[in-house]
């Protein structure tokens, strides 16, 4: 059933309070707050590619408290193994059963820390609950339930020791963005405040759990035109032709910009995607999944450019209001 304008409405009012609830931990960074927000309504993940200290175990924390959801931290090492990540059947003597010990995956909010420091035996140990909200041990598959999200981190630099992700992981992230520094204004009351340690203390639960899973169903709900799509089909199929990408966005990636820009047009009051909502989540959601020729890379080309650059060379439609 179509998303009618009031329950737009309601679902941009409870989006803004998320916002604001999470803005208290997580100061003026609002529109990196929405685009976590978007992916976690659109059953996504995260991946942060930031420097240390920048507020990112806050951030999962914050997000976690605000949906009253559980949270776990994983300190991904070389030594890590996947058994560490999903969990692990344990033989228990007095019963005579072997039974299975969940790992820290199994929580609302996942903060998978330097995920890029593992092995990648132990990275892969997360595609299938990314994909599909399962993990399995010994043949039996185990819900994590819902919501369920994922948010890595990767830092830029120190890059000995680490393990590149491959393009089967990127693929899996709904969202690539990062967190940066604050503002002049920003840190300044981040080192006047006293509890800048706790900050993510200061978030209380607004919604339960259960209401998230219903944001959700009501994001594939949201009206799309014919237009719109073959917008965003125009824009990933233009990845896959260009002489600066070896590597162009797959039919996931596809998929994953239009279910995020249903929520994108959700969480602005509106029923049905326009184009501007394709243009703003494009780059987040497009960029990380494009592999620049290695020429090009040389040259300084990003997937950030190769995405700016086709979104200026291709026309948007003009499309009605649902």
């Amino acid at each position: 059933m179509p998303v009618t304008q009031e329950q737009a409405t309601w679902f941009a009012d409870a989006f803004g309070k998320l916002v604001d609830n999470i803005d208290q931990a997580i100061l003026g960074k609002r529109q990196v707050i929405r685009l976590v927000l978007t992916a976690l309504l659109s059953d996504g993940h995260v991946l942060l590619e930031d420097y240390p200290g920048t507020g990112k175990t806050v951030l999962a924390k914050s997000l976690a408290n605000t949906i009253d959801g559980t949270h776990s931290r994983i300190q991904f090492t070389p030594d890590l193994l996947p058994s560490d990540v999903t969990g692990v059947t344990i033989y228990d003597q007095s019963k005579g059963v072997f039974e299975f010990h969940k790992g820290p995956v199994f929580a609302s909010i996942v903060l998978a820390d330097e995920i890029n420091r593992a092995s990648p035996k132990t990275q892969s140990s997360l595609l299938e609950v990314m994909e599909e909200g399962v993990v399995t041990v010994d043949g039996v598959g185990y819900p994590v339930g819902s919501p369920f999200m994922v948010i890595a981190t990767q830092n830029p630099i120190e890059q000995a020791g680490t393990y590149t992700l491959p393009e089967a992981q990127l693929d899996r992230f709904l969202i690539k963005t990062s967190l940066g520094y604050p503002d002049d204004a920003t840190a300044l009351s981040l080192l006047l405040d006293p509890s800048d340690r706790a900050r993510a203390n200061l978030v209380k639960p607004i919604i339960a759990a259960s209401s998230v899973s219903s944001m959700s169903q009501l994001v594939g709900d949201v009206h799309v035109e014919p237009s719109v799509m073959e917008y965003v089909n125009a824009i990933v199929s233009a990845t896959r032709s260009r002489d600066d990408v070896t590597l162009g966005v797959s039919m996931r990636g596809a998929m994953a910009l239009a279910r995020a820009t249903k929520g994108w047009a959700l969480s602005n009051g509106r029923p049905y995607v326009i184009p501007d909502d394709v243009r703003e989540l494009a780059v987040p959601v497009l960029a990380h999944r494009v592999i620049v020729d290695p020429e090009a890379e040389f040259a300084g080309t990003t997937g950030i450019d190769v995405i700016t650059r086709i979104l200026s060379d291709i026309e948007p439609p003009a499309t009605r209001a649902a």
